[in-house]
């Protein structure tokens, strides 16, 4: 199969586009380098070296016996005509969707990362649809949602693959006369509750997505991914010029990822608030192998976007906390939540299809733990100790000193981790 990775150069999207090429897909990456000018911005590097565009596919040549992929510089979110022509002249079957800003607090540090986030996340996602439909193919589409658009609220139940079953009562009929209450049985989008302006892009993709799968009756999955942790798989650890970004910055850092590297250079690890926060959590393994799956059983034209809950396990932050300090030795710290959240909640949620379609998860082990650890441990001097704090506030509020109305008497709020839901 031929496939596109947009945004193949960042976290999740490179492992994915080498996973597919050794399984034998024809594999472009189209990716505008914007993740490696924001590591400018912030002057905080990943803490692995990560070669060149170029250095990384003639190491992927060498080391796969000869396996290509191609890369192209394209702007997803402004450059519409770019798009296009690549779809027309490359032709794809498949297309997986990375392209857009992928940390929360990034997006919340100011107005300026506010609209930044908004334009690139929701135009790259409307071009890419849009390109789709006028280039008259019949493409795939697989794009990397979130399971932050369910927010982080207790739901009571099991949240379920996107949709959500519910009966109205109704007392009238449709010309407005009283009737004996009678059920209506509908199937929604489960309702959002997003928690960050990067979060509200996804919820916004996601009505994008339903109204092309609609109209046009475009082939769509949307995966709800949890946050990642680990750091390289199968191919990327083949050798150094393919390692995988390791990012442990208050910006960009995902939780449990963070919490290893804190260990490797001897901080204490930050835990955001009480640390009563459940979330949900997948290995980049497995991300990879949920996107194959997922290209490998497309949905029907016509059919409604296919939702997919892309995650292995749910935890709370200070139990993570509590293991490593007791794998490590390591200490604990309680530090202010700069996130808009409650202090605690439950996080229950079905991830049925995965596991139905052959997924086998790959969970939470010491061995795994201790191997995110050794490579921090391995890239220590690169480590700029003063970016490990987290310092996007989501309130004016808050940067004022304002108490949040999420504080409780143990810490201000609850855990803040920047997820990786698209690189």
């Amino acid at each position: 199969m031929k496939t596109i990775v947009f945004g193949g150069d960042g976290f999740c999207g490179w492992p994915t586009a080498l996973h597919l090429s050794a399984l034998g897909h024809d594999v472009m990456i189209v990716d505008d380098l914007s993740r490696r000018a924001i590591d400018e911005e912030l002057g905080a590097s990943s803490l692995t070296p990560i070669a060149s565009v170029e250095e990384r596919l003639n190491a992927w040549t060498e080391v796969s016996g000869g396996k290509t992929v191609d890369f192209r510089k394209i702007d997803v979110a402004q450059d519409y005509d770019g798009v296009l022509a690549l779809l027309q002249e490359y032709r794809p079957d498949n297309m997986v969707h990375f392209a857009e800003q992928r940390a929360a607090p990034y997006s919340m540090k100011d107005a300026q990362h506010k609209r930044y986030t908004v334009d690139n996340n929701v135009n790259a996602t409307h071009n890419i649809l849009a390109a789709v439909v006028e280039s008259g193919q019949d493409i795939h589409v697989a794009h990397l949602g979130t399971m932050g658009v369910y927010g982080y609220g207790t739901a009571g139940m099991k949240i379920p693959e996107g949709y959500l079953d519910v009966q109205v009562i109704a007392h009238e009929d449709a010309e407005g006369n009283p009737v004996d209450p009678y059920p209506i049985d509908q199937q929604i989008l489960y309702p959002s509750n997003p928690g960050s302006v990067y979060h509200m892009t996804k919820v916004l993709d996601q009505h994008l997505l339903a109204f092309y799968a609609k109209n046009d009756k475009l082939r769509i999955t949307d995966l709800h991914q949890g946050i990642i942790w680990g750091t390289n798989t199968e191919q990327t650890k083949l050798d150094e010029r393919l390692v995988n970004r390791f990012d442990y910055d208050g910006d960009y850092g995902t939780v449990l990822n963070r919490f290893l590297m804190q260990v490797a250079v001897g901080y204490p690890l930050t835990v955001h608030g009480t640390g009563g926060q459940t979330r949900a959590f997948i290995h980049i393994q497995d991300m990879v192998r949920c996107v194959q799956i997922a290209l490998e059983n497309p949905p029907a034209a016509g059919d409604r976007v296919k939702i997919l809950n892309q995650m292995t396990e749910t935890h709370r932050v200070r139990d993570l906390a509590k293991l490593i300090c007791e794998l490590t030795g390591a200490e604990m710290e309680l530090v202010p939540n700069p996130r808009q959240e409650s202090a605690e909640n439950e996080l229950h949620v079905t991830n049925q299809t995965f596991l139905d379609l052959g997924l086998q998860p790959t969970t939470l082990s010491n061995g795994l733990l201790l191997e995110v650890e050794e490579t921090a441990e391995r890239y220590r001097d690169r480590a700029d100790l003063d970016k490990i704090p987290s310092r996007s506030l989501w309130t004016k509020n808050q940067a004022a000193g304002v108490p949040s109305k999420f504080a409780d008497s143990d810490a201000s709020q609850a855990p803040s981790s920047a997820e990786a839901p698209a690189g």
